[in-house]
């Protein structure tokens, strides 16, 4: 018996026939490159000597968190310094207000040219929030001393301010629009994989630089060996949350549909613990990170008075900032699951599709039902999202020099955005083989028929 000469395909073999997923992958890179290159454009009429020595002196404040979220950009203060925040804040305010503005809930149920219109307004806002932030960034720059009365600006005045205004808004706009092609073109949310982005860019050096400690002694081999059992068991802890699923059984009730008759299935709606995902933690940090990034901009060290002292009380680890940080997760979870979850639409698209919750009348009391369940799942999911988040803040009170790359924050935001990825993909791999397989049986039911 001759021995079969078909060989099972390589993954390469099978990655290089899905032309689809290759090309949305690559468009995926090139964007990102793109992104980093706009972090490293610098703003004009600045003194880079005075910009080193003021992120020295900043060092474990407010200023690195924000530097974190935007891949860098602030240290070099390049026209992708306000990053996406001013975006994530309109995004915020639009969702929220359309909870309570009529016409904004009825262009949520129209579709994709509802959701068109909504995110043009978005934009409107974006840009009016980025100007304003991008003004106060320019006058908190004009005002910072480093050193011997060495100023940060070289040429204070309205040109600078205007200079500065349209480069940053500039940029966050491109950021915007990059973010929506990543969405529109490439794979994943493209909001979320640019800031992942930033966040991994600036892994590299956080462990150069915690190496660095650990070998002149400043952290012990103990305390490093810590962080990373830590580290390590938040990311297994955030791994197994986020693929847990409470499940609510749904039957489908035998029905006839001319002159077949269909039987009863048993189907569930998956309800997951966290169902806002990493936007409670993005939302409450774009919330608490600028204003703070201001004040900190505004009061060089040495400079006493009322803005010294918010500076310090908004400092990472300080009670006021870890109050404001948990409040605002908390409320964002409530707010964002209500937002994209609706019982009572839920419950009525169950009644009119014959199907019902064992236990439970069609209609109001199923929508009294789901809502129960997902309040208790809710509250579960802020306690969750609100202990990894707040986790490094309270080590840092015991062990100095643990970067902020190291962040619950910043290691939920990674961690599920590498879940949605590999999601994405598993869904492009399965849709192009359902694609083969239907090429398949189509070419055998036309050689049945020759």
């Amino acid at each position: 018996m001759a021995a079969s000469t078909t060989a099972t395909p390589s993954l390469a073999d099978r990655f290089g026939k899905l032309t689809e997923l290759r090309r949305r992958l690559f468009y995926l890179l090139g964007a990102l490159v793109v992104f980093r290159i706009v972090a490293h454009v610098p703003l004009p009429g600045l003194n880079p000597e005075s910009l080193v020595q003021m992120f020295e002196e900043q060092q474990g404040t407010i200023l690195e968190v924000f530097n974190v979220f935007t891949g860098g950009a602030l240290q070099r203060l390049s026209v992708g310094t306000l990053g996406l925040l001013p975006y994530i804040s309109a995004s915020i305010f639009m969702q929220v207000y359309s909870m309570v503005d009529p016409k904004l809930k009825q262009l949520r149920k129209e579709g994709e040219s509802g959701r068109m219109k909504i995110n043009r307004y978005t934009r409107y806002l974006t840009v009016a929030l980025a100007a304003a932030q991008a003004f106060f960034v320019s006058i908190a720059l004009e005002g910072h001393v480093v050193g011997a009365n060495q100023g940060l600006v070289i040429d204070p005045g309205w040109g600078f301010r205007i200079t500065t205004l349209i480069g940053l808004v500039t940029g966050t706009m491109f950021l915007v629009w990059l973010g929506e092609q990543i969405t529109e073109r490439g794979v994943g949310n493209g909001i979320s994989m640019l800031i992942f982005a930033g966040i991994v860019s600036g892994l590299p050096s956080a462990a150069a630089r915690t190496t660095e400690l650990v070998r002149t002694g400043v952290m012990g081999p103990l305390t490093f060996l810590f962080l990373l059992v830590v580290v390590l068991v938040v990311t297994g802890l955030v791994v197994f949350v986020e693929m847990g699923q409470r499940r609510i059984p749904v039957h489908y009730a035998k029905r006839q549909a001319g002159r077949g008759t269909y039987s009863s299935q048993n189907v569930h709606l998956p309800f997951k613990l966290n169902m806002a995902g990493v936007i409670p933690p993005i939302f409450a940090t774009s919330i608490i990170l600028l204003p703070a990034t201001l004040v900190g901009l505004g009061a060089p060290d040495g400079q006493p008075g009322l803005i010294r002292d918010i500076a310090s009380l908004l400092a990472p680890g300080e009670p006021l900032f870890v109050l404001l940080f948990a409040a605002l997760i908390v409320f964002f979870c409530f707010v964002y699951t209500a937002l994209v979850f609706d019982s009572r639409e839920t419950a009525d698209n169950l009644k009119n599709s014959g199907a019902f919750v064992p236990g439970m009348r069609p209609g109001e009391q199923t929508a009294r039902y789901l809502d129960s369940v997902l309040s208790r799942l809710t509250v579960g999911g802020a306690i969750y999202i609100t202990l990894v988040c707040l986790l490094p803040e309270f080590l840092r009170g015991r062990f100095s020099g643990i970067p902020f790359y190291f962040g619950g924050t910043s290691l939920l935001i990674i961690v599920v955005v590498i879940m949605d990825f590999m999601a994405q993909v598993q869904a492009h791999l399965m849709s192009h083989q359902y694609e083969g397989m239907l090429k398949k049986a189509n070419f055998k039911r036309y050689a049945r028929r020759r």
